[in-house]
C-alpha cells in the first residue's frame, strides 16, 4: 500500500469517526434520576433535565453537586462509547 492510499484511508477513517461522534448520545443522571443530561459524542452538553422535587432555594448546592455528577458521568459514558466504536473499527495496513 502506497503512501497516498494510507493518507486517503486515514482521512477517510477521521470523517467516519467525526460522523460517529456527532451521532452518539448519552444519557446519565444522578440523585436517582432527579438531574438527567444528554452529551453527544464531542462532550457538548444538548439538554439538562431537572425535576421539580430537587428544585429548593434552601438547597442550591445539592442541585448544583446533582448537575456536576450527572455531566461527570455523561462524560465518562461518551468515552466508553467512542471506545467501543473506536474497537470496531479496522484500519487497513495496520491491523489484519
Amino acid at each position: 500500500m502506497n503512501v497516498q492510499e494510507m493518507m486517503k484511508q486515514a482521512q477517510q477513517l477521521q470523517e467516519q469517526l467525526q460522523k460517529q461522534m456527532a451521532e452518539t448520545r448519552v444519557e446519565a443522571s444522578a440523585g436517582g434520576g432527579m438531574v438527567t443530561v444528554v452529551m453527544n459524542g464531542a462532550k457538548q452538553v444538548v439538554s439538562v433535565t431537572i425535576d421539580r422535587e430537587v428544585v429548593s432555594m434552601d438547597d442550591v448546592e445539592m442541585l448544583q453537586d446533582l448537575i456536576v455528577a450527572a455531566i461527570n458521568d455523561a462524560h465518562r459514558k461518551v468515552d466508553e462509547a467512542l471506545a467501543g466504536q473506536m474497537g470496531g473499527l479496522r484500519i487497513p495496513g495496520l491491523t489484519g
